[in-house]
């Protein structure tokens, strides 16, 4: 059975093809102004590097912030259910996902089944969210990848008072101004983000195995503070960008 998953976030809109449970066909791009036609690329896209035709495919699944724009999918899941059942595929003994994509960030706590007990989401503001990170390396003049290299390095961090987009920004700038280090700037909003998800963690329990999913799964230096907080290693997939619509493929094969 054919069955793909589509996941239409804020920032970015990605998809996978399953053929019989394998992963075989994935595509990743900019979601933009019209959702829907991101959605449909998305999906022709992952199709062609999966050698499948679209009337072949039995079911598909969209999740994500524009999941209910999706007029070609079949059934709409919730992006919570899909990140807990793709992390559960990826790692079944994983308890605690974090997910954090381009707007909003989720702590997910899962049976022995990849079945959601319970969530805590911060969709009210982009604080700790890639949308934030990516204003604050603007405002710092680099890009995400050298901000990682930099975190790395710093002997210490400023403290960073506040995790709202607007305020931190102005504290970044306040801080280039007195010619404190970029480095230990880029600490100490590292550090901010990662008590943040810290104590989203905390609320609903932290249970081992921890996996990470999302965008920001990608810079390491966030992954390796993260766990150093937990007290545990935080794992993450080749694709964590891609486990949503991962677990929306696998939520379509169980339908």
């Amino acid at each position: 059975m054919i069955t793909a998953g589509v996941d239409v976030g804020s920032t970015t809109t990605k998809a996978v093809v399953l053929v019989d449970g394998e992963w075989l066909g994935d595509a990743l791009l900019p979601t933009g102004t019209n959702n829907r036609a991101s959605a449909e690329e998305a999906l022709a896209r992952a199709l062609a590097r999966a050698g499948v035709e679209r009337e072949k495919v039995a079911r598909i699944v969209a999740t994500g912030y524009g999941r209910a724009n999706i007029p070609f999918a079949d059934k709409q899941v919730t992006e919570i259910s899909c990140h807990g059942r793709g992390a559960h595929a990826l790692f079944p003994e994983a308890r605690t996902v974090i997910d954090v994509g381009g707007q909003d960030s989720k702590v997910i706590r899962l049976d022995g089944r990849g079945r959601v007990i319970d969530f805590v989401m911060n969709d009210k503001c982009a604080a700790g969210t890639g949308r934030f990170l990516e204003v604050m390396a603007r405002a710092l003049e680099t890009d995400l990848q050298e901000m990682a290299a930099l975190a790395r390095r710093a002997q210490q961090a400023v403290a960073i008072s506040s995790t709202c987009t607007v305020f931190a920004e102005s504290e970044v700038i306040s801080y280039l101004a007195q010619g404190r280090p970029k480095d230990e700037i880029i600490r100490g909003l590292f550090e901010a983000v990662v008590d943040r998800l810290e104590g989203m963690a905390h609320r609903v329990g932290v249970e081992p195995k921890v996996a990470m999913t999302g965008g920001v799964a990608l810079n390491g230096a966030i992954v390796e503070m993260l766990g150093r907080h937990l007290g545990q290693a935080v794992h993450v997939p080749k694709n964590p960008q891609l486990v949503g619509a991962y677990g929306a493929a696998l939520i379509a094969a169980e339908k």
